[in-house]
């Protein structure tokens, strides 16, 4: 066993140079483990991320929702990868997200030796919490017409687990898009793919679709990789997630664009094709920011999104609100096949949002648009026009491509669709 410990003191000028700054610790020849405690004093504006690079790749991500992990070759702190220990130099990592003016002091202490599984920080409560969830009812599926060969299921594309800053296990996430109507959701954990290895096994067990994702976090924005592509570095430039993500066979997308201190900043000569248009945060939908920005980054070649961005009960809103549909394949049914069809039907932009699963929805199926409970609203197409529709079951011809949007006689924005 052996201890590697940091004491420096961070200021605003580390911070300037970079937010992320990496302490080497070494590891032996068939090392049984890693544990790390950071130590960051209980002073206002201090904000600092934790991670871990192995001597041949990414490891884990805690950001600021842990200060201690630990990796053996067969387990781990959720949101780290267990598995064989390679010998060569790690890096702990540390994000300085905020620093007090005065700078702060940090320890580190890094030990390389076996670790109990029962000392593992966040696992035997992980795997506890995970077990007692039971699989909800689910409400009555609502069908929606669809093109030949397509069907529309429903789906959150932005949730988080304890692999990161949410609060709850992937188990629980999966019961709670369950109890709301969802076929599918994507979870999008911070910084880490530590989640992807259960995926498969919890939507078996509760019977909806969990796509792999990942939100690559940094200050100036984030994106949502969608996928079993491997870990994106976060730590580069924005422009080449899209070029990474796309050589690995995923899609990329701009997160809550316009969502405060995470609003995106992120300079990109290619734009990805996805969107999150609507996010939780959009609780007045008079506010036109959303379709503005959709508008100016481009209607005709941006397919929306939407995302919960869940982490725990008291976030803005529930899984599922908004929601999101999206035309897959019919013939892809079972939990195993879902993530797959989800994924080829957004590289194809078959999306639509509503504001829960049981709201008015306006639909793109082939060459005509179908709206359905929402009369009173009007229409609107990337040209201008605006057509209103009366009833609670309207088709309207499909004469232009791009986004448009159904809005109420108040201003509000009821639905959009691809």
């Amino acid at each position: 066993m052996a201890v590697t410990a940091y004491r420096q003191h961070w200021t605003l000028d580390d911070r300037a140079e970079s937010v992320w700054h990496s302490l080497p610790v070494d590891l032996p020849p068939g090392c049984a483990g890693l544990s790390v405690t950071l130590t960051v004093p209980a002073v206002e504006g201090a904000v600092i991320d934790l991670g871990c690079e192995g001597a041949d790749g990414w490891r884990g991500w805690s950001g600021g929702a842990r200060q201690s992990f630990a990796i053996t070759p067969t387990a781990a702190t959720p949101g780290y990868v267990a598995g064989e220990l390679e010998a060569g130099t790690w890096w702990v990592v540390l994000g300085l997200h905020r620093l007090p003016l005065e700078g702060v002091e940090l320890i580190v202490e890094a030990v390389t030796g076996p670790v109990a599984v029962e000392d593992i920080p966040g696992l035997t409560a992980y795997e506890a919490a995970s077990t007692t969830v039971a699989v909800p009812p689910r409400p009555p599926r609502r069908e929606l017409p669809a093109a030949d060969g397509l069907r529309w299921v429903a789906g959150d594309f932005h949730a988080h687990s304890l692999h990161s800053d949410g609060s709850t296990p992937v188990a629980n996430l999966a019961a709670l898009g369950v109890a709301a109507g969802l076929d599918f959701m994507a979870v999008t954990d911070h910084n880490t793919e530590s989640h992807h290895l259960e995926l498969p096994s919890v939507g078996r067990r509760f019977g909806i679709g969990l796509l792999p994702g990942q939100e690559v976090t940094t200050e100036s924005g984030h994106a949502n990789a969608f996928g079993p592509i491997g870990v994106i570095d976060f730590r580069r430039p924005a422009a080449t997630w899209v070029t990474e993500v796309a050589a690995r066979g995923g899609l990329l997308s701009i997160n809550h664009p316009l969502g405060g201190d995470c609003s995106w900043r992120q300079p990109l000569p290619t734009h990805p094709a996805l969107a999150e248009i609507w996010h939780s945060a959009w609780l007045d939908r008079r506010w036109g920011g959303p379709i503005a920005w959709w508008e100016a980054w481009g209607l005709k070649k941006t397919t929306p999104i939407g995302g919960s961005d869940w982490h725990n009960p008291t976030s803005l809103t529930p899984p599922g609100v908004p929601t999101t549909w999206v035309a897959i394949d019919a013939a892809a049914e079972a939990p195993d096949e879902l993530p797959t069809a989800v994924m080829a039907a957004l590289a194809a932009g078959r999306t639509a949002i509503s504001a829960g699963y049981n709201a008015p929805v306006l639909l793109r199926n082939g060459n005509e648009f179908i709206i359905l409970d929402a009369p009173g609203t009007v229409l609107i197409s990337p040209d201008g026009t605006r057509r209103p529709i009366r009833t609670g079951q309207e088709h309207v011809p499909a004469d232009q491509p791009g986004g448009h949007v159904l809005v109420d006689h108040t201003g509000r924005f009821i639905a959009l669709t691809n």
